[in-house]
């Protein structure tokens, strides 16, 4: 019998958190829960704290698409993506069900329902062409935002440029060939809507287990924890299966309290046409914005649609969660490549979402998890441009691994 010692586990050293951002993102998520419940109500409040709750779970998790399915491509490793599919998978398991009921304490709920057709098709792949180029996807650009990333700020902001854009040519788009919305809870019922919803996300899990076995011979470990007792949990970071089931868990509670999933960009289309109208540009009379419920989103007040406060808390979650970890870190430093894959990929992402009813929130996670069709169309399209988009990185400079 041996009388070695095991060796230590080796921790991260102590965080010094930054006081400054700190204090400054505490105090907006403060303000800003109280000025959205005061001017609109309670329930959109509590909506930004959500948003504020999954900005904090995609920093600590480092959580995003773009990174897993670059990894995959470049490097046969499947951790990331494995990851994602548990997430979808546990959060269909409850949305499912909820869906189907319609409404639960009065509240009405409503999935991320899409037509199956050409619109999807194409703004999917765009959108995952313009994700690797622009260095994040949906959620990954507002979280890196909130992280201080200055070269994450000129893909958002074209990804703004690029939604509304999306807004004035999707009347075009829906009149291409489809097959309508398709609800695989509505066709087939909520029992086999689960069973082939959790039994398609299984086999994509397995495909990456089989790719990555025959690469490596082994499958990447989940690390433990990087810091000493439970401090990780405030500090990070935060292991990839843990953060997918919390963001499981939160986009749940968002549907209960929105009764509708988790959704990014429509926030992105509307931010855009309130700016052009405020210089001028007249978006009221795009076909788009004469739709209903545009119409009545862009003639009111930014706070009150639940997409916009949620990705608004989204952004101070993470800013709040970077600065105590002591990793908020502004960067100005922008290479000319950078800037236009930057650039590029903002204007694809944006026009692509809307195109395809969402990005790999609103139209994957979300829409698979609710048993909309729509959701693997996007997801099969949006990787082959992603597929695309990695081999063009280098064409501007970027690493095929550099998150940024």
């Amino acid at each position: 019998m041996s009388d070695i010692a095991a060796t230590p586990p080796t921790y991260l050293p102590p965080v010094t958190s930054d006081r400054w951002p700190l204090a400054v993102a505490g105090a907006m998520l403060v303000a800003g829960f109280l000025t959205i419940a005061v001017l609109v109500d309670l329930r959109q409040g509590a909506l930004f704290l959500i948003g504020g709750a999954l900005g904090a779970t995609l920093f600590h998790g480092s959580f995003g698409f773009t990174g897993g399915w670059r990894r995959m491509v470049v490097e046969k490793r499947g951790r990331g993506m494995r990851a994602q599919m548990l997430m979808i998978g546990v959060a269909a398991v409850a949305m499912i069900p909820l869906v189907a009921a319609g409404s639960i304490g009065g509240q009405a709920i409503v999935g991320a329902a899409a037509p199956v057709g050409v619109s999807v098709l194409l703004g999917a792949a765009l959108f995952g062409l313009g994700m690797q180029l622009g260095g994040g996807c949906g959620s990954g650009t507002l979280f890196t935002v909130g992280g201080g990333s200055a070269r994450m700020l000129v893909t958002l902001a074209f990804f703004i440029i690029g939604a509304l854009i999306g807004t004035a040519h999707l009347p075009y788009w829906l009149e291409q060939p489809s097959f309508g919305t398709i609800s695989l809870g509505a066709e087939l019922g909520i029992a086999t809507a689960i069973a082939l919803s959790v039994a398609g996300l299984a086999l994509v899990a397995l495909v990456t287990v089989l790719i990555e076995m025959r690469a490596h011979g082994s499958l990447e470990v989940e690390p433990g924890p990087a810091r000493a007792g439970w401090s990780w949990l405030w500090l990070g970071p935060w292991p990839l299966v843990g953060a997918g089931l919390m963001l499981a868990l939160l986009n749940v509670a968002t549907l209960l309290t929105a009764g509708h999933p988790w959704s990014i960009t429509y926030g992105f289309g509307l931010w855009g046409a309130k700016i052009a109208q405020a210089i001028g540009i007249d978006v009221g009379h795009w076909e788009f914005w004469t739709w209903p419920a545009q119409a009545q989103a862009l003639n009111s007040s930014v706070l009150a649609d639940s997409v916009s406060v949620m990705d608004f808390g989204l952004v101070l979650g993470a800013a709040l969660a970077a600065a105590v970890a002591g990793k908020f870190a502004p960067k100005a430093k922008l290479p000319l490549g950078s800037l236009l894959a930057a650039i590029i990929g903002g204007l694809l992402m944006g026009y692509g979402a809307r195109l395809s009813f969402g990005c790999n929130i609103g139209a994957l996670f979300s829409g698979i998890a609710t048993g909309s069709l729509h959701g693997w169309l996007w997801f099969a399209a949006a990787f082959v441009g992603s597929w695309v988009g990695v081999w063009a990185r280098p064409l501007f400079g970027l690493d095929g691994l550099s998150r940024k």
